[in-house]
């Protein structure tokens, strides 16, 4: 049974397009020999994400990506929770920039969010990761693992590694922001990386035990 289960597992269909994200996850996940495939190589669009929290979002996706696929499938809604905004960008992260009249990106969402910090003192941030993981889009147990890092937006970005808020998320453990770390390091102490640990850790224990 479980030989038949880690054949099964050899393929993980990813509820995201997202080649930063790819790239994370494929080296997170290596160690239990499975292949990620964006649902975007398999002709899947991108679900609807109707929802406010991180992981309504993420189980929405996953359901839709196994739908479509007939695959296993694995989705990441993650965003940076601002202190001094009660939490936003939250779910709406991706699109932040939208809302100053940039156009949706990485660059611009961290030009807006530098822009509405400046003359905010409490800089303190989170950014989350919420992983969920299902075989079936009717999988009644889907696997959930959340991952948080606490950090504060810098004044300027700094480093060239990682996507999304990674120039301006300044880690005091480090003195350094995501982006200015080696990959390596940063995929072990990330929001992400903490959740595709977790994550792995379920995935052997409930679906290759």
């Amino acid at each position: 049974m479980a030989g038949a289960k880690a054949i099964f597992l050899m393929k993980i269909v990813l509820a995201s397009n997202n080649p930063g994200k790819l790239a994370e996850l494929q080296a997170m996940f290596a160690p239990l020999g499975v292949e990620l495939v964006r649902q975007g190589d398999l002709g899947v669009g991108e679900a609807e994400e109707p929802f406010r929290t991180f992981v309504e979002n993420a189980l929405a996706k996953a359901r839709h990506a196994a739908a479509h696929t007939g695959l296993p499938a694995v989705a990441d809604d993650a965003g940076l929770c601002v202190d001094a905004f009660d939490g936003q960008p939250g779910v709406d992260t991706a699109f932040y920039a939208t809302r100053f009249g940039y156009p949706k990106g990485d660059d611009h969402n961290v030009r807006a969010l530098l822009e509405q910090m400046r003359d905010v003192g409490n800089r303190r941030a989170s950014l989350v990761s919420t992983l969920v993981a299902v075989r079936t889009p009717a999988d009644p147990e889907p696997l959930i693992a959340v991952g948080r890092v606490t950090g504060e937006i810098a004044h300027a970005p700094a480093g060239g590694n990682g996507f999304g808020f990674d120039p301006v998320m300044f880690i005091p453990e480090f003195g350094k922001t995501f982006a200015q770390l080696p990959v390596e390091v940063k995929n072990a102490h990330s929001h992400r990386g903490r959740a595709a640990r977790d994550m792995v850790r379920l995935i052997r224990e409930r679906w290759m035990a």
